[in-house]
């Protein structure tokens, strides 16, 4: 029987090229399902595949500091209309980029490369966008409105590449580009929030906390529709719900967390409210879900309670983050023996 390591070594020894190797893996994992070759009650996950990618990726971090640099020299040299050469410079690293993607992503398949190219692509769309639409002077003024139209431009541009190369992060970043959008487009000088805590509360003036919930909620349902055609989790529709859930969870958590701390809710209320969450994640099978909702409510216990309680607060969050880990097959088990009537567990990962 052949398995991972001797697909490698053919790959190490010249018998298969990577691309090869990496295809024949992902028939092998398809055929046999890919939850088999985890540990139980394992999650599927893969920022990189070896060493060379982490290689790879250092140089092109390096490659970019280098053309950022070029550009900021010949910006400052005699060049009069920086928006026009902005946008200029935007074109051609986007061309440089795409050909990197066709040999990093579309023939070599590598991850950690693949997301580096997808993060420069969105920066660079962005930085683009602003140097041909943005009004610094409105900025200034306190009005955003003139950064809807490059942020909104820019989701388009991100989800042309995603579209070409399907690389799962790509889409995440697509929706940031939305909410960044939106937001821009509805803050006004008289709503616009004192402190970063009132992006999140609904009692609060402006619409912004109930566009972070309407795309949290939104996110998930997207993430749950990539998931349920996939429960093995075997292709990359799984990654893009990985991703998609690791949105959804701090814009839903954060969002309702915040308003009911502000408001005249319980503890009480919270709690059962992050009980809910646990068990949406158990459920479904995605620690990112709970680990990104119970960090950001880590985060906010730690920015608006005292030393003592928000330090009690980070204890009773790790130690129950703990046992939910250490038992978490168990639990899912029963959760899904208790829920089963309810649920199309056709179409959810499979239990033990």
């Amino acid at each position: 029987m052949i398995d991972k390591d001797d697909v490698r070594a053919a790959v190490a020894a010249g018998i298969l090229d990577e691309t090869q190797g990496a295809r024949l893996i992902a028939l092998s994992d398809s055929r046999r399902g890919a939850r088999d070759q985890l540990a139980p009650g394992d999650e599927p996950f893969e920022l990189f595949k070896g060493f060379n990618e982490v290689f790879i990726v250092v140089g092109l971090i390096i490659l970019a500091m280098g053309w950022t640099a070029v550009i900021g020299a010949m910006a400052g040299s005699a060049v009069r209309d920086l928006a026009s050469f902005g946008t200029n410079m935007a074109a051609v690293s986007a061309a440089v980029l795409w050909l990197l993607s066709e040999y990093f992503i579309r023939r070599r398949r590598m991850v950690a490369p693949a997301i580096t190219l997808t993060l420069f692509w969105a920066a660079n769309a962005v930085t683009g966008s602003m140097a041909a639409f943005s009004e610094p002077f409105m900025i200034g003024q306190g009005d955003w409105t003139s950064m809807a139209t490059p942020f909104a431009l820019s989701t388009g541009i991100v989800l042309l590449q995603w579209w070409r190369f399907r690389v799962p992060i790509g889409l995440s970043v697509a929706v940031l580009g939305l909410f960044a959008a939106l937001a821009t487009a509805t803050l006004r000088p008289e709503t616009q929030p004192d402190t970063l805590r009132e992006f999140f509360l609904l009692s609060g003036e402006g619409p912004i906390p109930w566009i972070t919930l309407g795309l949290g909620l939104g996110v998930f349902v997207l993430a749950m529709a990539f998931d349920m055609s996939d429960p093995h989790r075997v292709t990359r529709r799984a990654a893009n719900g990985f991703w998609l859930h690791i949105l959804a969870a701090p814009a839903i958590v954060n969002t309702v967390a915040l308003t009911l701390l502000s408001g005249n809710a319980s503890y009480v209320l919270l709690v059962l409210f992050l009980a809910l969450v646990a068990i949406v994640a158990i459920v479904i099978d995605r620690r990112s879900f709970l680990i990104a909702g119970v960090g950001y409510a880590v985060a906010m216990a730690t920015a608006i309670s005292g030393a003592e309680g928000a330090a009690w607060t980070i204890f009773a969050l790790g130690a129950a983050l703990v046992l939910t880990g250490a038992f978490w097959e168990v639990i899912r088990a029963r959760l899904l023996r208790l829920l089963g009537p309810a649920l199309p567990l056709d179409r959810l990962p499979p239990s033990g």
